[in-house]
């Protein structure tokens, strides 16, 4: 892409939105909408349900468990919880998009794990750090139904290991993810334990360019310039893309809380534009002390488990071996 055609392409026209003067965002397209279904009748891979987790902001949670569970005692064969954060580019498409349906009923199925997806709000409508309040909210929800067993969500109450509590995001949701991971450290989630998080591809940024951002900024599915119009709808009005909620690097207040991070595994692929943001970020964790397990493939673009069904199984199967 040459210098001249860098400015006149249009990042918002890309990703097929409008600004609004008022600062809302008007999407020109419709994604398919799931309706969550509650019947776990066989043939099924998973049932379903929604939950509302805060009347003020009117966020929910998409709660899914597999059609098969593996034993009638539920005693012995309790089941992982997943709290799940979809990727959205933060301005896209919501959790119940035909998308991320599909994708958690087969990571509930294959997995055999309750999944709780946050639908958290999307920006410009909500800057961050929106996102991340809500997938506390979320966190929080789910300890409330380990305390409160007896009036809990049944579905948690019935099957879920409260003991064994991951959190995994993909694209933006593995930001949210990480910046979920320091916060739950501020606070007392017994008897919730987080066992884990899973960041799969997980989107950072920053003012100066990568060699990987310059060798894929004109990517046909995410060029540079639209991620950049991601980060400005996102951001806190006034910040640019050093900012700690982007690029994570320089923030020293945090690095402390980083290193006390459990096991982590971060995935990523060499074609993705993120790719060398994502390398600084397992160089982050890493050199705070974490135990980090990197899955790093040569080939393979940003999403595309969404276009490859191989590399959607791929995936499972990476996030199996890592929660057992």
């Amino acid at each position: 892409m040459s210098q001249e055609s860098r400015h006149a392409f249009d990042p918002y026209k890309h990703l097929n939105i409008t600004i609004n003067p008022n600062g809302s965002c008007t999407r020109h397209f419709v994604w398919p909408i799931v309706k969550p279904d509650t019947d776990p009748s066989p043939g099924k891979l998973a049932a379903s349900k929604d939950v509302t987790i805060n009347q003020e902001t009117g966020v929910a949670i998409r709660i899914f468990r597999p059609t098969n569970l593996p034993s009638n005692d539920n005693a012995v064969a309790r089941l992982p919880i997943i709290l799940h954060f979809h990727g959205s580019g933060w301005v896209l498409y919501p959790a119940d998009s035909a998308a991320n349906n599909r994708g958690c009923s087969q990571m509930a199925s294959e997995l055999t794990v309750i999944i709780v997806s946050v639908n958290y709000r999307l920006a410009p409508e909500h800057r961050l750090p929106a996102q991340y309040d809500d997938a506390l909210d979320a966190l929080l929800w789910v300890k409330q139904q380990a305390v409160d067993s007896a009036n809990g969500e049944p579905w948690l109450r019935d099957y879920a290991d409260f003991s064994r509590c991951y959190i995994c995001g993909s694209s933006n949701g593995a930001n949210i993810a990480f910046q979920l991971a320091l916060r739950s450290l501020d606070r007392d989630l017994t008897p919730l334990k987080i066992d884990g998080c899973v960041f799969y591809q997980p989107l950072f940024g920053g003012k100066t360019r990568t060699k990987s951002e310059l060798k894929n900024f004109a990517d046909p599915v995410m060029p540079v310039p639209a991620f950049d119009a991601m980060w400005e709808l996102s951001l806190p009005v006034g910040v640019d893309r050093d900012h700690r909620y982007c690029n994570p690097k320089g923030y020293l207040p945090q690095k402390e809380k980083v290193g006390r991070l459990g096991r982590c595994l971060v995935i990523g692929y060499g074609g993705d534009t993120s790719l060398d943001r994502q390398q600084d970020f397992l160089n982050l964790l890493v050199t705070d002390g974490v135990r980090v397990e990197a899955r790093f493939d040569d080939a393979g673009f940003h999403g595309i488990e969404l276009v490859d069904p191989r590399r959607a199984v791929a995936l499972l199967n990476m996030i199996r071996d890592f929660i057992n």
